[in-house]
């Protein structure tokens, strides 16, 4: 109709209904129709825009079921494929991983057991923490990261940076981790892997001292390591990648604004009910605290009868 009009525009519009034997009131329905677009369309260009706020403020890492989780701890209801079929439409994606790196191990160096046999749970905050080193590249040469890593929150309770990866930086980055915690001796896990970082005796002598039970997973397997090698491929996908360091320092700004400014207090986690590390934690720690009122509530004395 509108094609006829445009091509014979000296041609009126009732002229044209009656040839096509529409009647005007449809005519004109359809063109309120095409100007006005439907309730679904209109709530499809609101949706599209939370979405794209949602995916900026995540950095552009979040796909479709963080960003559909999202939305839901905003109160607002949304089938998943629809925020999926949003986002295609929007060309919105999260990012995906790569792998990986290396571990320089110490022949001579006494290992410690498998305490964990590639079960990267725990029942409370404390009582298994992950370890590993990675390297990021910079135009003043490599920067090396040290982490730990939480495995009841998946927190990474301290992390440190050096352009040595040497014993000190793995023993600072476990200084910070006692002195932010509250680790009960005997209660607390440390696994790595074999390198010869975790098998100095400047570790091992201080993770004695501290009361925590050493645990290495096998060299070469990054499955005996996996919560830690886990966090790297977060970090090098969502933080590093596609970006260029020219200094060590504009690595470790890059770090602290993903690690403590939104990885643990932030980022949502599948395993984690969709809530963050910190989050998590709170939810953790409140639960306790409730349980514990309930269970020193003096009991009511039963009624005679």
């Amino acid at each position: 109709m509108t094609a006829l009009l445009d091509e014979h525009p000296h041609l009126g519009v009732e002229c044209v209904l009656r040839e096509l034997h529409l009647a005007s009131s449809t005519y004109y329905r359809w063109r309120h129709a095409e100007r006005e677009p439907c309730e679904r369309r209109r709530r499809d260009a609101e949706l599209t825009e939370q979405i794209k706020q949602i995916h900026t403020d995540s950095g552009g890492i979040y796909g479709s079921p963080r960003v559909h989780a999202v939305l839901k701890r905003e109160g607002v209801h949304v089938g998943r494929k629809r925020v999926e079929r949003l986002m295609r439409e929007a060309d919105i994606a999260g990012i995906s991983p790569r792998r990986k790196g290396f571990t320089r191990r110490d022949p001579k160096a006494t290992l410690a057991p498998d305490l964990v046999e590639r079960d990267f749970t725990a029942p409370a905050p404390n009582r298994l923490w992950v370890t590993d080193l990675t390297m990021i590249s910079t135009g003043e040469g490599p920067l090396w990261l040290s982490a730990i890593r939480d495995a009841f929150s998946r927190r990474v309770v301290a992390w440190e940076t050096s352009a040595r990866a040497d014993a000190d930086l793995v023993l600072t980055t476990l200084e910070y981790a006692l002195a932010s915690r509250e680790v009960e001796p005997g209660q607390l896990v440390h696994h790595a892997d074999h390198g010869c970082q975790y098998t100095s005796v400047k570790l091992t002598t201080r993770l004695v001292r501290a009361g925590v039970e050493a645990s290495m997973g096998s060299v070469g397997d990054s499955y005996d390591n996996a919560l830690a090698e886990n966090l790297w491929m977060l970090i090098k996908t969502e933080c590093i990648r596609g970006r260029t360091f020219t200094t060590r320092a504009e690595a470790n700004l890059a770090l602290f604004e993903y690690i403590d400014g939104f990885y643990n207090s932030r980022r949502i986690q599948k395993r984690l009910g969709y809530l963050s590390p910190v989050e998590f934690e709170e939810k953790h720690y409140a639960d306790q605290a409730t349980a514990e009122r309930t269970n020193l509530k003096p009991r009511q004395p039963a009624l005679a009868s």
